[in-house]
């Protein structure tokens, strides 16, 4: 994994994300992975951007989400791409849902957990603030109920 200067080619934001960091600066980051080892190289690589760091990459996906998640750092945008998107939001625990569709947003307020479902093939844009993600399986309860310790943490 590694931060690329000057990138002048096109880029492919479902492989390789680009990070958005101090200064204005926009990197790509080749050799990315959802890969605990790879995300700890990520969180070292662009730690000197503290929570003013962002990650830009898109998902593609079919069905419910797997998992939930929380940004305390900030905010983060979702953009709906092409297909329709369901965010779910736990706010304070009552479920606060979101349909989207093609070029419609919504932003998952910093800490909140949140989820989202794709019904049928569907194509999302993140901006994300990621220092100190947390993750935590989708069951049937809510996510502050979660039995165990909470997932690995991304802290980029």
């Amino acid at each position: 994994m590694r931060l690329v200067n000057n990138a002048r080619n096109a880029i492919d934001l479902r492989t390789t994300p680009v990070h958005l960091g101090l200064g204005s600066s926009a990197k790509p980051v080749e050799g990315f992975a959802w890969d605990p080892q790879v995300l700890q190289a990520y969180s070292a690589a662009v730690a000197a951007d503290g929570a003013e760091g962002r990650m830009v990459t898109i998902f593609d996906g079919d069905g419910p989400g797997d998992h939930w998640e929380r940004h305390p750092a900030g905010d983060e945008l979702v953009v709906c791409l092409s297909g329709s998107v369901t965010v779910t939001r736990d706010l304070d625990g009552v479920p606060d849902r979101v349909l989207l569709g093609p070029g419609e947003a919504t932003i998952n307020p910093a800490g909140a957990w949140h989820a989202v479902d794709m019904a049928g093939p569907a194509t999302i844009l993140t901006i994300t603030a990621g220092l100190g993600t947390d993750h935590r399986p989708r069951t049937g309860t809510r996510p502050g109920e979660h039995a165990g310790p909470p997932g690995p943490e991304e802290t980029p």
